[in-house]
């Protein structure tokens, strides 16, 4: 059955998705912030600014106006960065066909609030207005799946039939979705990966090798589920896609933003320049600030992330940290 499909956010993810659905034959409205973007979407059927290389079938129609995007559609997909999520939505909300589906693809946590994606969502809704909310998260660069490359992801949802709902909405014959019933594990799960990728990407940068690279990598889950069941996930989640999964990508892959990040600072150069050449937002930098204070909130030990803060935010070398981390007292596993 075909949907009429509002993806709000034409990132390389946001546009991915658009073509993704398309193909499925879905009515898909792309949603950009850049009118240039729209315009040269229009006329070239080609992301240059954010998928460079990748054909943009004709059903996708790109618009500017969240209006002409959210009203009448039956499906929205919301893929904005976390920091403008409520912003976004707050702009689109009064559009919003009642019991439309609303699926939230962007990872990262409110710095301000200390929320959710969904829960920013939900708080940005009227609440008069009923909407039903799930959210897509998983090991998937959006470059491999627009060339159609084999991924898995999950959708969570706490109502079963939504969740299969949003399953057959997006799966196909190279995308495969799993369903869980744990948000708050698998949104917490893609939101903290990036603090730990930042991690992986210093380590790599100061020449560290695969060892610590893979230390690194099973300590941070351990910081991840730590912190996430303390919020009320499910500890089998981060051993899953949206946890294990997308932490291994996010850690060891060249298309990562947050490693890239963190493998330039780990070279040598300051936060502040890498962030304004980068086109895209490289969420672990506003995630860490935000994982830290939970994590104080909730008397949840992340010594990896306090670490990351220190180097991010107050100038520590990161041979220090990491010989800290190295320091620290011998515990049990």
């Amino acid at each position: 059955m075909s949907e009429k499909v509002a993806v709000i956010g034409a990132g390389s993810w946001g546009t991915t998705l658009a073509i993704l659905l398309a193909d499925k034959g879905h009515e898909v409205t792309l949603w950009a912030f850049e009118p240039e973007l729209v315009r040269e979407i229009e006329t070239k059927r080609e992301n240059t600014l954010f998928l460079p290389g990748i054909s943009i079938p004709a059903e996708v129609v790109p618009t500017h106006s969240l209006e002409e995007a959210v009203r009448g559609k039956s499906v929205i997909v919301s893929v904005v960065p976390s920091h403008v999520v409520r912003q976004i939505t707050l702009h689109y909300g009064e559009y919003l066909s009642e019991g439309v589906h609303l699926v939230s693809a962007s990872k990262g946590l409110e710095e301000g609030s200390l929320l959710r994606m969904s829960q920013v969502i939900q708080q940005s809704i009227s609440s008069d207005r009923q909407i039903k909310l799930s959210c897509l998260s998983g090991p998937s660069f959006a470059r491999e799946v627009a060339k159609k490359m084999a991924t898995a992801v999950a959708v969570a949802c706490q109502d079963e039939q939504e969740a299969i709902y949003i399953q057959h909405l997006f799966s196909s014959c190279y995308f495969r979705v799993y369903r869980n019933s744990d948000l708050i594990g698998v949104e917490l799960a893609g939101s903290l990966k990036n603090v730990i990728a930042i991690a992986a990407g210093i380590s790599d940068g100061l020449g560290f090798g695969y060892n610590a690279r893979a230390a690194l990598i099973t300590r941070g889950l351990v910081e991840i589920s730590r912190l996430g069941i303390a919020l009320g996930a499910r500890p089998e989640t981060f051993y899953g896609l949206a946890g294990m999964g997308d932490l291994i990508l996010t850690c060891t892959a060249d298309l990562s933003r947050n490693r890239s990040l963190g493998l330039r600072i780990g070279r040598g150069e300051k936060l502040s320049d890498i962030q304004t050449g980068m086109k895209m937002v490289a969420e672990g930098v506003n995630t860490t600030r935000a994982a830290l204070r939970l994590a104080r909130e909730f008397q949840v030990e992340m010594p990896i992330a306090e670490q990351v803060s220190a180097i991010l935010f107050e100038g520590r070398p990161p041979l220090d940290a990491f010989s800290e981390l190295m320091s620290r007292t011998l515990k049990y596993e």
